[in-house]
């Protein structure tokens, strides 16, 4: 057997011919100090469509991110051919931190949790007064998961010209959500879209809505450029909508007044998300629930250990028997804490 010396020449190794014809494994990855920064549009089967610098460019994720997924919202880093150019396709290698997530399960029972929205500002939850009836579980459980992502909540009622909206508002009101209320005359004039776009400039905002409440009707009019979709309608018999947005997408919101909105510039983001008829909270920790009604947090120091602030021996109870809260806020927390075992439509 040959041994090697120090002074080996190159030729004297012997290696071993690679058959694929591809460069071996290495655990080295490359850090693509050089990616350009872009932001998720929207994913559809594999492809995700980014803003980079202005440009829309087609992507796919990169092998080394293993399971790591992207969503819509998320900036990323990219590398590859960025000129947005038909039939190219980019490489995302980097997913950054995120400010915040509005994530769900299919139900209750439902181990898997899903990121449907990353780095949104706030959550728009649009619901009908009437045709559909409002769900006000629904709204809760949207509510849990704004406050464990870190949205903050906007409150979008729509036709309130056929029923009033003070039970509902009232229902809510200790929360101190804000709130729209617009009209189905207000939606074809353009006067509900001025209105919610005031809660919206210089931020990114997701919209969630069960079907048929206006929740596309509303995006369209925000950003009127967008043609991708076409409204459907409730059904009769039923009640129930039809689906109109099959993948969160998110678009630039145009201008006061109508007019486009500059893709590279917009002056906030609109995503809107399929309608859905279930929102699971299985993923949700409770104790992080607490954090959205900060006039109570103080009260929870005489708690026991691992108090869920639903039980007998909460010391909420005898601090807002104190006078230090609003005892409408508690009973508010304990009806959002407590709507993961109620069903949506009871």
């Amino acid at each position: 057997m040959r041994r090697y010396g120090k002074h080996t020449d190159e030729d004297d190794i012997r290696s071993r011919p690679n058959r694929k014809g591809n460069r071996p494994r290495t655990s080295i990855r490359p850090k693509h100090e050089d990616a350009a920064e872009g932001m998720v549009l929207t994913v559809d089967r594999g492809r995700l469509t980014c803003l980079v610098d202005g440009r829309v460019v087609v992507a796919m994720k990169a092998r080394e991110l293993g399971r790591k997924a992207a969503v819509v919202g998320d900036r990323v880093g990219i590398v590859g051919d960025l000129s947005g150019d038909k039939d190219t396709l980019a490489r995302i290698v980097r997913i950054e931190e995120r400010s915040s997530v509005l994530r769900r399960t299919a139900d209750d029972d439902d181990p898997f949790e899903r990121v449907v929205v990353a780095n949104a500002d706030r959550l728009a939850i649009v619901t009908a007064l009437a045709d559909p009836e409002p769900r006000p579980r629904l709204i809760d459980r949207c509510l849990v998961a704004a406050y464990d992502g870190g949205l903050e909540p906007l409150l979008v009622l729509t036709k309130s010209d056929l029923a009033a909206p003070d039970e509902l508002l009232e229902m809510y009101g200790a929360l101190g959500v804000p709130h729209v209320v617009t009209t189905r005359e207000e939606f074809v004039d353009g006067v509900a879209a001025d209105r919610v776009r005031e809660h919206l400039a210089g931020r990114t905002t997701a919209f969630v809505g069960h079907s048929g409440v206006g929740k596309t009707t509303l995006v369209n009019a925000l950003v009127p450029e967008d043609r991708r979709r076409v409204t459907g309608h409730v059904n009769a018999v039923t009640g129930r909508g039809r689906h109109t947005t099959t993948s969160a997408l998110a678009l630039p919101l145009a201008a006061a007044g109508g007019g486009e909105a500059a893709t590279g510039e917009a002056a906030g983001w609109v995503i809107d998300t399929p309608g859905v008829r279930s929102f699971g909270l299985n993923h949700v920790d409770p104790s992080r629930v607490i954090h959205a009604f900060p006039d109570l947090v103080p009260g929870t120091e005489g708690c026991p250990r691992a108090c869920s602030h639903d039980e007998p021996d909460c010391a909420l109870d005898d601090w807002v028997a104190e006078g230090h809260a609003d005892p409408a806020r508690l009973y508010s927390l304990r009806r959002l804490l407590s709507t993961r075992e109620r069903r949506e439509g009871d």
